[in-house]
């Protein structure tokens, strides 16, 4: 144990000697928590440690009564406390008590575990905080595997959009013009010449105009004749060509 962790340990032992006042977690108290961590660990697993610490207790070193799972984090009954636990043991310190649930964090154990942490405070029947009821779930093997996930969709382009996979070549089509409008940024009643050509050459260069009645189309949303279709086209591979 680490010498800060003992002088904490030794400090709040000396309080507890010189008459703190502490409140006491009753033996039903006990039996539940023992029984809820046995049924939570049961639950979700191996990998789920449920641990109960009685803060009345006058040997702050070995404040667990209650464990399931315990080689999560190596302890056992009668082992002492983590941080959370000393650091609510001083907060009751002369009456001195400000403490909220911690839920959903994340801790790290001495051989390199990840853990997703809840501590939530057991009360008595005045309020006061008697005891501690901890989840201490593994879920290092998970964030391995989150990490193996994210470089596996990893692209070169990640703020692009994922490539649309369409039914049929009417679904395509649609699906180029909207993205072609959208280039253009203007609805078709504000275009000029230039972002009509525009948006055929965007059509045009994704290969649009080789499905069937697409020409069609593409004049009727653009409110242009097929004439000017066809003018645009040449316009586009002739600057193509310079």
């Amino acid at each position: 144990m680490k010498k800060s962790m003992l002088t904490k340990i030794f400090f709040v032992t000396m309080i507890l000697q010189k008459g703190a006042v502490l409140y006491t977690m009753t033996k039903s108290q006990i039996d539940f928590y023992s029984r809820l961590a046995k049924g939570i660990s049961s639950q979700f697993g191996a990998n789920c440690e449920t641990v109960v610490h009685d803060l009345s207790s006058k040997d702050p070193e070995h404040s667990i009564v209650a464990i399931e799972n315990g080689h999560v984090t190596g302890r056992s009954i009668g082992d002492g406390p983590s941080h959370i636990v000393l650091e609510s043991l001083e907060s009751m310190k002369d009456g001195r008590e400000v403490l909220e649930d911690k839920l959903s964090y994340l801790t790290r154990t001495n051989d390199g575990k990840i853990l997703k942490s809840s501590t939530i405070y057991i009360r008595d029947e005045k309020g006061k905080t008697v005891g501690i009821f901890g989840i201490n779930f593994d879920i290092s093997l998970f964030h391995a595997m989150n990490e193996q996930i994210r470089l596996l969709l990893d692209t070169e382009k990640t703020d692009a959009q994922p490539e649309s996979i369409n039914p049929n070549v009417s679904v395509l089509l649609d699906d180029l013009i909207e993205q072609a409008l959208k280039a253009a940024g203007k609805p078709v009643s504000m275009m000029t010449k230039e972002d009509k050509i525009s948006v055929i050459r965007f059509l045009n260069d994704r290969g649009a105009f080789l499905i069937t009645k697409s020409g069609p189309k593409v004049c009727s949303i653009l409110n242009i004749s097929k004439y000017t279709l066809y003018s645009y086209l040449d316009e586009i591979k002739s600057s193509a060509a310079e």
